[in-house]
């Protein structure tokens, strides 16, 4: 596990940096209407326990990085949320559910296609026989990863605790794995003091997932591009698969 997200001093920076975006207000909107949910890789629980919040009865976050599910839990609706310390490779939860997620990139954590069937099975294993998954990727023909440079990728928030807090990434790519090693850092304002983390993600392209997803016993219905719903092309940001089960009824 990458020290990014077990570290609770780093976890603390984690909404602050990435804040509410597309995919989780997507996912929140499509969760509406359903009797469960899962968000695989949950995080500190943002979308799960505003899903709790709209009534949904049965909500599970899962998530290796404990540091992340005690921000979870003791977030404003955490209590209706089932918290599970659990790798989404192997983790099973005993239950079915309705719709299924992996945001914020989540799925790009797991580097080989042993790793990523392994998961696509889990998400197989725990869908209803009407229910269906949807994840991001992001797209390797744009190839995001040139911008987390130094200088292209600084940018500055502040904390409410410690106040301004500087942040920038470092990167290299390997063209051969397709995966980016890349470090990020959170400078203190006023301060020497600098947290670092050293972090690995991979960029499979959609052929590739399209092979595991059906190796799975999954199916795609729709290639989306971003999170606003637009059809998938070559200079699409995402690769966002929405399906269900092979040869499941319904849509």
């Amino acid at each position: 596990m990458d020290r990014l997200y077990e570290d609770p001093d780093l976890a603390r920076f984690y909404d602050i940096d990435n804040g509410w975006h597309a995919g989780p207000a997507a996912c929140l909107e499509r969760a509406k209407g359903h009797a469960s949910f899962l968000d695989l890789g949950c995080g500190t629980g943002a979308l799960a326990a505003a899903v709790a919040k709209e009534g949904i009865p049965h909500v599970v976050g899962v998530d290796p990085a404990k540091a992340m599910l005690d921000i979870a839990r003791a977030r404003p609706g955490g209590d209706d949320v089932r918290w599970v310390e659990g790798d989404a490779r192997a983790v099973r939860l005993g239950s079915r559910f309705d719709l299924i997620v992996l945001t914020g990139h989540v799925f790009q954590v797991f580097l080989t296609d042993g790793d990523r069937l392994a998961v696509l099975r889990t998400i197989a294993s725990h869908l209803t026989p009407q229910g269906h998954f949807i994840f991001d990727s992001r797209n390797p023909l744009t190839r995001e990863w040139q911008e987390w440079t130094p200088d292209l990728s600084r940018r500055v928030f502040t904390d409410p605790h410690l106040g301004e807090v500087l942040s920038w990434n470092d990167v290299t790519y390997d063209e051969e794995a397709a995966v980016a090693h890349y470090e990020t850092f959170y400078e203190l304002s006023g301060t020497k003091r600098v947290f670092a983390a050293r972090s690995s993600i991979a960029f499979p392209p959609q052929e590739q997932l399209a092979d595991l997803i059906g190796k799975a016993g999954l199916e795609v219905l729709e290639w989306f591009g971003d999170w606003a719903g637009t059809a998938h092309g070559h200079e699409s940001p995402e690769i966002i698969p929405f399906g269900r089960l092979s040869g499941a009824a319904g849509g």
